[in-house]
C-alpha cells in the first residue's frame, strides 16, 4: 500500500484547509485509515481516523468540532480542517492500518506541511 498526501500549505489562523491522501496498491487490505500529525520537537499524534468498512470516525479532543474526515468511493481520504489555530501547525501524515490475524501493519505517507500563522 502506498499513500500520498497533498493539500498542505501556509494559512492564517481561522482559515480552512483540506488535505487529501491517495491510496494505491492493495488498499482492500486496509481496515482503517487515519490522519496523524507531528509538530517540531513533539511526538507524532493521532488526529482523526475512520474504519474502511463503515463505522464512526474518531477525533482527537484538540480537533473535535473543527476537523472532519471523509473517504470517497475510490481510494482517497480527506481531512477538512476549519478554524485553524497556530497550534495546528505540523506535518500531517496519512496512515493505513491492516490487521492480518494478530499482526498489525501500518503504512505511512511522506507527510504534508501545514503552517498556521497567528
Amino acid at each position: 500500500v502506498q499513500l500520498v498526501e497533498s493539500g498542505g500549505g501556509l494559512v492564517q489562523a481561522g482559515d480552512s484547509l483540506r488535505l487529501s491522501c491517495v491510496a494505491s496498491g492493495s488498499t482492500f487490505r486496509l481496515n482503517a485509515m487515519n490522519w496523524y500529525r507531528q509538530a517540531p520537537g513533539k511526538a507524532r499524534e493521532f488526529v482523526a481516523g475512520m474504519p474502511t468498512g463503515g463505522g464512526s470516525a474518531n477525533f482527537a479532543d484538540s480537533v473535535k468540532g473543527r476537523f472532519t474526515i471523509s473517504r470517497d468511493n475510490v481510494n482517497t481520504l480527506y481531512l477538512e480542517m476549519n478554524s485553524l489555530k497556530p497550534e495546528d501547525t505540523a506535518v500531517y501524515y496519512c496512515n493505513g492500518l491492516e490487521q492480518d490475524g494478530t499482526v498489525l501493519y501500518a503504512y505511512w505517507g511522506q507527510g504534508t506541511q501545514v503552517t498556521v500563522s497567528s
